[in-house]
């Protein structure tokens, strides 16, 4: 169904990762809002892996409401506050994520709403009904 894009003209992803990803026409798509490292009753782990983690899970929630499951995200968007949290994060989302990999992009960025907060995760998936 979906076709990862990776061409010799580049250099290869530097993590798992595809550098693009075709969506078929017919597809039914799903755009996920940013979402924060906070669990429902609103705690928020301590470490950049534990808030990846809940990212991603509050992610799944979404798209199972659509009938979709992290399995179908063909794009990642992810938020960082430090460099340090960059490993964190990518092994939450190597854990998360299909094989083969969405197309991604990590930065790294000056903060979010609350001080506590150190990742966000936003995904776009694809699925033909």
């Amino acid at each position: 169904m979906l076709d990862r894009l990776n061409p010799p003209a580049l250099p290869p992803p530097f993590a798992r990762y595809a550098h693009g990803v075709a969506v078929p026409p017919g597809a039914r798509l799903v755009f996920c809002s940013g979402q924060l490292g906070m669990a429902a009753d609103g705690t928020v782990p301590e470490g950049a892996e534990e808030q990846a983690a809940l990212c991603f899970a509050n992610v799944a929630a979404i798209l199972a409401e659509a009938g979709m499951a992290l399995s179908d995200i063909v794009r990642v968007n992810a938020y960082v506050t430090a460099r340090e949290h960059m490993a964190g994060y990518m092994r939450a989302r190597d854990r998360a994520v299909a094989s083969p990999p969405p197309a991604s992009t990590l930065m790294i960025v000056g903060g979010f709403t609350r001080p506590e907060f150190l990742v966000e995760v936003e995904a776009v998936a694809a699925k033909m009904d």
